[in-house]
């Protein structure tokens, strides 16, 4: 029982950010707004990160591939962070800050969209991406924490979790994850 004071401290801070996502309530409407259009506009959705943000990044596509609350359609959404032969080819031949740039300069197209994820916002392969993706005209959302970073600059929208602790980043962008996959879920079927 001698963890109990700092398990309860993670707790209390973990629910804190939560609560602090209510001040950003605009910007996560306006992505789900935007991916809703991008879905039906017959575009796709990629997403891309690094470390737990891949993992974030797979996380959210999942939920939109297969489904989130109920039984539907898929939702055309690409995690480029999956592909380990083509992640390791481009990292070998063309550096790692390219891993995710030469996979949106090939597959992405004008009305697709990018929810580039990190959670300092200073992550050059991601940067990269987003430039890419600007370059190809697709609609650009950065998931990111304490103060953007670059990233933040950079995207159409972005929301900025109000935490500078990795962990609570991770959480929230999940949470805004979940969110995203469950309006867009019940207002597209």
């Amino acid at each position: 029982m001698r963890f109990i004071d700092q398990i309860n401290e993670e707790i209390e801070e973990s629910i804190k950010i939560s609560e602090d996502l209510m001040n950003i309530t605009s910007e996560i409407s306006k992505a789900v707004e935007l991916v809703l259009k991008t879905f039906k506009s017959g575009c796709r959705i990629f997403l891309c990160g690094n470390g737990g943000s891949a993992a974030d990044a797979q996380h959210i596509a999942c939920e939109l591939v297969g489904k989130f609350l109920k039984i539907r359609d898929g939702l055309p959404a690409i995690a480029l962070t999956t592909d380990t032969s083509v992640i390791t080819s481009i990292s070998n031949d063309f550096g790692y800050d390219k891993v995710f740039s030469r996979q949106i300069d090939t597959l992405g197209k004008k009305g697709d969209a990018l929810v580039a994820i990190s959670t300092s916002g200073s992550s050059k392969n991601v940067l990269l991406a987003v430039d890419c993706a600007k370059k190809r005209r697709m609609n650009t959302i950065a998931l990111t924490g304490c103060d953007g970073g670059e990233l933040k600059k950079m995207v159409d929208i972005s929301i900025v979790v109000p935490s500078c602790k990795t962990p609570r980043i991770q959480e929230a962008h999940i949470t805004i994850g979940h969110i995203l996959s469950k309006i867009v879920e019940r207002e597209f079927f």
